[in-house]
């Protein structure tokens, strides 16, 4: 009878972006990540949008697959990680005036606020930075193969990495109760 070991990672994998560090779990069972995997799919057919052709995106839809970005790597980081994340700030002629965990509460504070206000995350970051971090979490949990998200095969991939950017912050978040959110 042959016997095999297999070991599990015990340290969490870090990304390192721009001198700041994200933690990330150092093992994600299957079931976990695909329901992460699931969820950021989901969002993007909701809003009809194919991540290999971000060209002609309105920008808001843009923003809102960022959200969707954010939230299915926050789901698989730990939670001092997944924290820095998805903060949000609330900010007046570019001072920070407060942070949040989500995005209602937030809303609800800008309402409270004279004059005009932005929310925005607090780790700002390109969106070709959170598609990077994306694929190198599909790396590391499945094997650098994109999972099925359906009966019919696998998703196509994102496009690589080098590639034009949309022009997009997609780290703003903005609502019509805090005004504008130009720089």
């Amino acid at each position: 009878m042959a016997n095999k070991s297999f070991a599990l990672n015990t340290e969490p994998h870090v990304a390192d972006v721009g001198g700041t560090e994200l933690s990330f779990e150092p093992e994600v069972m299957g079931d976990d990540f695909m329901d992460a995997y699931v969820g950021l799919r989901d969002a993007q057919q909701a809003l009809g949008i194919d991540v290999d052709n971000l060209e002609n995106l309105a920008p808001q839809a843009i923003r809102s697959i960022s959200v969707a970005l954010r939230e299915f790597l926050a789901r698989l980081m730990l939670p001092e990680s997944a924290e820095l994340m998805t903060r949000l700030q609330v900010s007046q002629a570019g001072r920070t005036l407060e942070t949040f965990a989500t995005q209602p509460e937030a809303e609800e504070y800008a309402k409270t606020i004279e004059g005009e206000t932005r929310i925005t995350y607090a780790l700002r970051l390109p969106d070709r930075v959170l598609t990077e971090l994306m694929e190198w979490t599909v790396e590391l949990y499945s094997g650098g193969k994109r999972p099925p998200t359906s009966s019919s095969g696998s998703a196509r991939p994102s496009r690589r990495s080098g590639t034009r950017g949309t022009g997009v912050s997609p780290s703003r978040v903005s609502t019509p109760t805090t005004g504008p959110s130009g720089d």
